[in-house]
């Protein structure tokens, strides 16, 4: 089960548009909702999930808004979470900002979009480009012949329109891999994963069937096959377009694909992950008077490979000021309204080492409170690699016009929750 009915309240609890789907929970329950939060918020014990007697709101917050849905029965709340969230990305694809005065300007649209996103409590058309092709901001001056529903509502491929022409058939992929680090004090290695995710963009005529082979541990397994580098993915979350039994089956990814921007896949890899980018430090303080700073970096992947846009953000007292910086490449800066130093690098070979030095003054007189020590942290994107060694090995591109098609395949590493705890 699902949501009996979904409201739009402003920041004081009126209801802006509401939507009874299933009637079996009284519309004038929505009164509770705020003075509960408020109560609960007062008490320190703010829940996503409000009970008031048998009903339950289940509410997110967006901008000057309160999406709630609403429901008496053992519901899928993840399942409601997922909805509500997918009703701000339709809403802003539609209205570019989602806001009080957006639902109040587009209120048809908006009562038309709630009719279509949800069906007697269960999600339906969630897909914001099919729901773009019928229902438009210029509702009223739709012409008769225009009315026909698209078949992509009710046909089984839902995720894309029929007819589709290019003059051209091409295929994107990215392979794009975030790493998460988190390094102590001492320099080991506390916690690392990579967290990956597969994007296409495709522009390919009619209906294509696509087939994607990596390469897949548990696959090669399978056939027998056991050369050159695998991996094994966990935690795989596909798109609704790939036939899961297919991948039950025989680790087949098979699927026909939306037209343009889309993610195939996401999976995640638990292993123990180098830092691709190492940074040692010395934070030297100096009581009443300085404090020092010198950071080493060194690019720990192939000599190939170059890292882009690096930046190395370095916390500093609050109280500090007076910087001056010496670096060996690239440009260091204060931020002082975030306690940093951020040193950014432009471009990072592999295997070199790059130093940065900073002093800042302190005052005479010593703050009463202790500050914490936040992490060294860093960004960068480095193209033409993955850490984990996944690779691409075919797309298959069928079609019953027979064409030609071309797959191009770019491969990312990003940093992504990517720490360096410090001593000091």
């Amino acid at each position: 089960m699902s949501a009996s009915a979904v409201f739009v309240l402003d920041l004081k609890g009126k209801v802006l548009i509401c939507r009874n789907y299933k009637g079996d929970v009284d519309m004038s329950e929505i009164d509770h909702f705020l003075p509960l939060m408020m109560q609960q918020e007062e008490e320190g014990l703010l829940c996503p999930v409000l009970t008031h007697g048998s009903v339950h709101f289940l509410w997110i917050k967006h901008s000057n808004l309160y999406l709630v849905a609403t429901t008496n029965k053992n519901s899928n709340a993840s399942l409601v979470y997922a909805f509500l969230y997918k009703i701000v990305e339709v809403f802003t694809g539609y209205f570019k900002e989602l806001e009080e005065e957006s639902i109040q300007d587009n209120f048809v649209v908006v009562y038309e979009l709630l009719d279509e996103l949800m069906d007697f409590g269960f999600p339906q058309t969630t897909d914001s480009k099919i729901l773009q092709e019928y229902i438009t901001q210029e509702g009223n001056k739709l012409e008769v012949a225009k009315t026909k529903v698209p078949t992509t509502v009710t046909n089984a491929v839902s995720w894309r329109s029929e007819g589709i022409k290019y003059k051209k058939n091409e295929v994107f992929i990215d392979v794009i891999e975030s790493i998460n680090v988190l390094v102590n004090a001492n320099g080991n290695v506390m916690s690392s994963d990579i967290v990956g995710s597969i994007k296409l963009k495709t522009m390919l005529s009619g209906m294509p069937e696509l087939r994607l082979g990596l390469n897949d541990r548990v696959l090669f397994a399978l056939t027998g096959r056991d050369k050159g580098k695998t991996v094994t993915m966990e935690d795989v979350k596909f798109h609704q377009c790939v036939r899961l039994s297919r991948f039950e089956n025989d680790r087949t990814i098979s699927f026909i694909p939306p037209d343009g921007e889309s993610e195939l896949m996401s999976y995640r890899i638990n292993t123990h992950v180098k830092p691709l980018i190492w940074i040692e430090s010395v934070i030297e303080k100096f009581s009443h008077s300085r404090v020092e700073i010198m950071v080493k970096a060194k690019g720990q992947f192939k000599k190939q490979s170059v890292a882009n846009n690096v930046e190395v953000r370095v916390p500093v007292p609050s109280d500090a000021d007076s910087p001056k910086f010496k670096t060996s490449t690239g440009h260091a800066k204060y931020v002082p309204e975030k306690n940093l130093v951020v040193w950014t690098i432009k471009s990072f070979p592999g295997g070199k080492e790059f130093l940065m030095r900073a002093h800042f003054g302190l005052p005479s007189v010593e703050r009463d409170e202790a500050e914490g020590k936040p992490p060294i942290t860093v960004n960068f994107e480095i193209p033409y690699f993955t850490v984990s060694g996944i690779q691409v090995r075919y797309m298959k591109i069928i079609e019953k016009s027979g064409y030609q098609a071309l797959p191009w395949v770019r491969y990312i590493t990003q940093s992504g929750d990517y720490q360096l705890r410090t001593n000091t």
